[in-house]
């Protein structure tokens, strides 16, 4: 039996935010599940942890509800990247591989280098216009306001930001991310040491113009544990939104043993 492909997102983002990706993936690599931490998405209802291996608790739970049994081939960035790494730590006969983007941890990240000195205003902003009153910006929706300069942070393709506002928009209305839980969620990120390097292979993707995240920190972090390491020339932080089909061709460039799935839709293998 083929393992499932389990993707993890980052902070305040849930499953609906792959877009495109998730369709892209299973026609050339193989089932893909992707899970929501708690907090986010499905889960929005759910006190998210402050700790990541309380994630992973909850994240093979989920795996397990769905149906999906181990082990694993793992694809998350961001928070999702560090849950990614400790689920591998604690329960390694469960992963098969991992997919780390735009991640960074301790020890080979410094604090301004994990979340980049320039981004905080922006950051601070979208804090503060996360849920409530509005009326400082003359009436404007604190919803438009904290998407907005998720976006401006997160993604370097601009030619579907009225898309992408609208459908993260509607996202946010529908399972909103409480201000308490974004915060616990940032907190266990900026707590998170990894330990060990996982036993399994592992792909480090990140992209050259993240606006969010230095790349060096996945530099390090593939140099420190002898992974492979591939850089996006000019995407943002959310490699998956500005460049799915990058992604996935890199995923199945990495793994060969799925060529034959890996092929060109339509194209003979």
């Amino acid at each position: 039996m083929t393992a499932h492909w389990i993707l993890l997102r980052g902070l305040t983002r849930e499953s609906r935010h792959w877009g495109a990706f998730v369709p892209m993936l299973e026609a050339r690599c193989g089932a893909a599940l992707p899970v929501d931490l708690p907090g986010n998405g499905t889960l929005a209802q759910v006190r998210s942890p402050g700790d990541v291996d309380a994630y992973v608790d909850a994240v093979r739970a989920e795996a397990q509800r769905h149906g999906a049994p181990p082990p694993y081939r793992v694809l998350a960035m961001s928070l999702g990247g560090m849950v990614a790494s400790a689920w591998a730590r604690r329960f390694p006969d469960e992963i098969e591989r991992l997919v780390l983007v735009n991640t960074s941890m301790r020890p080979y990240s410094r604090f301004y280098e994990r979340l980049r000195p320039a981004a905080w205003p922006a950051l601070l902003r979208a804090a503060r216009h996360w849920r409530g009153d509005c009326a400082v910006d003359r009436g404007a929706d604190c919803g438009d306001i904290a998407e907005t300069m998720i976006h401006e942070r997160t993604c370097a393709r601009r030619d579907t930001l009225a898309a992408d506002l609208d459908a993260w928009r509607a996202i946010r209305a529908s399972a909103s991310v409480s201000r308490a839980n974004a915060l616990r969620q940032l907190l266990a990120a900026a707590r998170y040491t990894v330990r060990d390097v996982p036993r399994c292979p592992v792909l480090v993707l990140s992209s050259r113009e993240d606006r969010l995240v230095n790349p060096v920190c996945s530099t390090r972090l593939a140099r420190a544990w002898g992974a492979t390491h591939r850089e996006h020339p000019w995407a943002g932080h959310d490699l998956p939104h500005d460049d799915p089909q990058w992604l996935v061709d890199a995923v199945c460039a990495a793994f060969p043993d799925r060529a034959h799935a890996c092929e060109t839709p339509g194209r003979a293998s």
